[in-house]
């Protein structure tokens, strides 16, 4: 993966939940390591399933998500499963 800036700002756009219970379908975060971590640490899974990282005009899946917060460069501490 290229170099990732995780200190630039960031929305999330939260996917749909099949439960019909939904949040905020958009938040913005002062950086893109606090939008992922809350994607993948808080987000429940049904809301996870199509959602999507906004930073500048990059747009990143559920998938790229996973990714950005699992690689080796992600700054803030994980939670432990």
């Amino acid at each position: 993966m290229t170099r990732f800036d995780y200190l630039g700002g960031a929305g999330l756009y939260a996917g749909k939940s099949k439960a019909g219970i939904s949040g905020p379908r958009y938040r913005r975060f002062e950086t893109a390591a606090e939008a992922l971590r809350f994607a993948v640490e808080d987000m429940p899974n049904s809301q996870q399933r199509g959602s999507m990282l906004e930073i500048d005009e990059a747009r990143f899946d559920q998938n790229q998500i996973r990714a950005l917060y699992d690689a080796p460069g992600y700054p803030l501490s994980r939670r432990l499963a």
